[in-house]
């Protein structure tokens, strides 16, 4: 029997005995409780259906429960389920091999397996630190890397994030990430990525951090939790060229970005631009959790010792993994460059029907709508994308939001154009509720 109240009351209980037990550091958004899911469709306990236009946070690349991936973490399970970084097993060797061989470099690659995008960073930044000896990095304003101690020093999304636990990780200065939509640095001749960039060189090298102190730049493609923040088209060249200028080497963190999502394997090739390290999670493992850390061989370079885990390298994460990424090549990836078209054009006709739509941007399936109180000013339409998010929830679609304003659409790789709709549909049922 499904239910017409939501939460259901199934899902009422449930959630009562997660507030008695569970952390109450969790932010919880809407108030699902699942029982299972196939492809890009999830029900609750009590019934009720809903489409999957959040994928787990961008975590379910393939879909829920996709049989191939389940089929290959049952073999798994039946050999071995773990027998830590200490000794060696096939698969392991076998996912690095396959993760370096789509590495956006032309250099060959070397990889570092952990279990989570926050890890992943660090990796990255103790690795930047080795290899250069440098003790210093750039971070962006809007930005999330993730909540230890190392990555959150780079996290600059929401004060909630931060107060209570500084001091921080030392070393980290944050400049303007290069929003079009909302420019903090005045830019003469419109080119806004090179203005951000001329900023670092002229204004942050020369009067706060000496760039031969600097060892890196940590920068999201598209901004996450930030707001789905497409940059400038002429900021990664840019930076690029001050990378290689002064020595320092860039980390693209492709937690949410990457592993196909925008349509190509890692969203920095939407530019052109190679990175030094990339920093891989998420959709990585189709559900499971596994980080990678990824760099130029001359970059991953340190004494045995230097950086490890217990779990890095789990059999079972490595088998979902290497799934995933054979679906993603094979049938994936250009259904994610072909639905986020399909779905910016629709949400294009969308906003000229919504005026409290003031941005949509993306790119493949990671699409941001932000939502102003007006498009003239600008103002950030927080409450009422909040009532959006809970409004589709209540008719059966689940979305999250990020940034100030943004809904955040990034359902699984594999979704069809009936679903889109559908979702879309009730979407815009909520967007027209909401103004009203």
């Amino acid at each position: 029997m499904k239910s017409t109240t939501l939460p259901g009351p199934k899902a009422k209980k449930v959630i009562e005995r997660d507030s008695a037990v569970l952390s109450s550091s969790y932010p919880r958004g809407s108030a699902f409780v699942m029982d299972h899911g196939r492809g890009s469709e999830v029900w609750d306990v009590d019934g009720n259906r809903y489409i999957d236009f959040a994928s787990g946070i961008a975590v379910c690349s393939t879909g829920h429960c996709h049989p191939k991936v389940v089929e290959a973490i049952k073999k798994q399970t039946d050999s071995f389920l773990h027998i830590s970084s200490d000794f060696y097993h096939p698969i392991w060797v076998d996912l690095a091999e396959r993760i370096a061989g789509i590495a956006p470099f032309k250099e060959p690659a070397k990889v570092f397996i952990s279990n989570s995008g926050t890890e992943s960073i660090e990796t990255a930044i103790k690795l930047a630190r080795w290899r250069t000896g440098r003790q210093q990095f750039i971070g962006f304003y809007g930005a999330f890397h993730g909540r230890t101690m190392g990555s959150l020093a780079f996290t600059a999304s929401k004060p909630v994030y931060r107060h209570g636990f500084l001091p921080l990780m030392g070393g980290v200065t944050h400049v303007p990430f290069p929003n079009p939509y909302r420019p903090i640095l005045h830019s003469e001749d419109q080119r806004y990525g090179e203005a951000v960039v001329r900023f670092i060189e002229e204004t942050v090298f020369a009067q706060v951090l000496p760039a031969e102190d600097c060892a890196g730049i940590l920068v999201e493609p598209i901004q996450g939790e930030g707001g789905y923040v497409v940059p400038s088209d002429d900021f990664f060249p840019a930076l690029r060229k001050l990378c290689d200028k002064y020595g320092i080497l860039l980390i693209s963190d492709e937690v949410q970005s990457g592993v196909g999502r925008t349509g190509k394997w890692w969203a920095i090739e939407n530019w052109g631009v190679e990175p030094d390290i990339i920093c891989s999670a998420k959709g990585l493992g189709s559900g499971l959790p596994i980080g990678a850390t990824i760099a130029r061989e001359s970059v991953m370079q340190w004494p045995r010792g230097a950086h490890g885990n217990t779990f890095g390298g789990n059999p079972i994460a490595c088998a979902a993994a290497l799934t995933t990424l054979d679906l993603i090549e094979n049938e994936m990836m250009q259904n994610a460059a072909e639905m986020g078209e399909y779905t910016l054009d629709a949400l294009a006709e969308i906003q000229a029907r919504h005026s409290t739509i003031g941005d949509v941007r993306g790119k493949g399936l990671m699409i941001g709508i932000e939502f102003v109180k007006d498009r003239e000013s600008r103002i950030p339409a927080h409450d009422q994308r909040d009532q959006i998010e809970e409004l589709a929830f209540q008719n059966g679609l689940l979305v999250l939001g990020c940034g100030k304003s943004t809904i955040r659409i990034s359902p699984p790789l594999n979704i069809d154009k009936k679903l889109i709709d559908e979702g879309l549909g009730i979407l815009e049922a909520a967007i027209q509720e909401s103004e009203h």
